[in-house]
């Protein structure tokens, strides 16, 4: 089996690396967060100490990062991947970035002999920890399928979507139909709690019809039991939508929806909330109203 070099044990990236650990595969890990570094290294985790380190070590590098800037800079900075200069080393950037820096990013590495897969993930983390994730991939077929059953370990469906940034377009694609999703369920169900009609009734007559999504089974619950922990929060919702609008202003393409959530989020932000699980939508629309949906 390979040894996978593994960057990034967030909230997302820290039950990925254990459903690696949990298959078989020798890990190197690393992140700032020294405690779960070292939880993972009581399961069997090799320690790295810089990228390029960890680079060396491995025969696949996984980055799970918050944003272009982290990604970059791993890659790309002072002692990163790119500083090993490791013929064939495939680096599969599990982030959720810009797609323009997936392709820099690419460019550079491919100077070196090196490859970059873009395969960001849906799902949050619940199904980052039961392994189940959706892993829409972008970049060279040949690696992607030498590489698929490492994805495969952390996910239920991993997909093949294009050449190089077309996993994080697909990725954008999927924030916004989830943003969108849930602001439309935080209406529907704020509208049901003023009007005097229960709102968990509401759900459960609507869910098994066309109003019905996995978005609405995976929210709806948790706004009624007003349970707003993360499982994706606000503030990564604002980075990713903001990939979004910057993309499609690239292209040209106007997302008046995705626009006008993403300044409730902003408003949610403003308000408090950022760390918040992204149901907390529903605390825009209960301000308006001056109502709380809750069975």
């Amino acid at each position: 089996m390979k040894k996978i070099g593994f960057i990034g044990l967030g909230i997302m990236g820290r039950p990925m690396s254990k459903n690696l650990i949990k298959a078989g595969y020798q890990l190197v890990v690393l992140d700032r967060n020294q405690t779960v570094v070292d939880e993972l290294a009581s399961l069997g985790a090799e320690v790295a100490t810089t990228p390029k380190d960890i680079a060396l070590k491995s025969d696949v590098v996984i980055t799970m990062l918050p944003n272009s800037p982290q990604v970059r800079e791993v890659v790309l900075g002072e002692n990163g991947i790119i500083e090993a200069e490791k013929q064939g080393l495939a680096v599969i950037d599990m982030s959720s970035i810009a797609p323009l820096v997936s392709r820099e990013i690419c460019e550079k590495l491919a100077e070196k002999g090196m490859y970059l897969l873009d395969a960001p993930v849906s799902g949050g983390e619940p199904k980052a920890i039961d392994g189940t994730l959706s892993v829409m991939v972008g970049g060279n077929k040949e690696i992607f399928d030498e590489n698929y059953d490492i994805m495969k370990t952390m996910a239920g469906s991993v997909v093949h979507v294009g050449d190089i940034g077309a996993g994080n377009i697909a990725k954008l694609a999927n924030q916004i139909i989830v943003a969108i999703n849930i602001a439309a369920m935080s209406e529907a169900l704020v509208l049901a709690t003023k009007a005097g009609v229960s709102p968990e009734l509401v759900y459960q007559a609507i869910r098994g019809g066309l109003a019905g999504s996995t978005v609405l089974d995976a929210k709806a619950p948790l706004v009624l039991d007003r349970k707003f922990d993360p499982g994706f929060r606000i503030n990564l919702h604002i980075k990713d939508l903001a990939n979004v609008l910057e993309t499609s202003h690239e292209v040209g393409v106007p997302l008046p929806l995705t626009s006008s959530v993403m300044e409730m989020m902003q408003a949610l932000k403003a308000d408090g909330y950022e760390f918040e699980d992204h149901s907390s939508l529903v605390k825009y629309y209960e301000k308006l109203a001056n109502v709380e949906v809750k069975r």
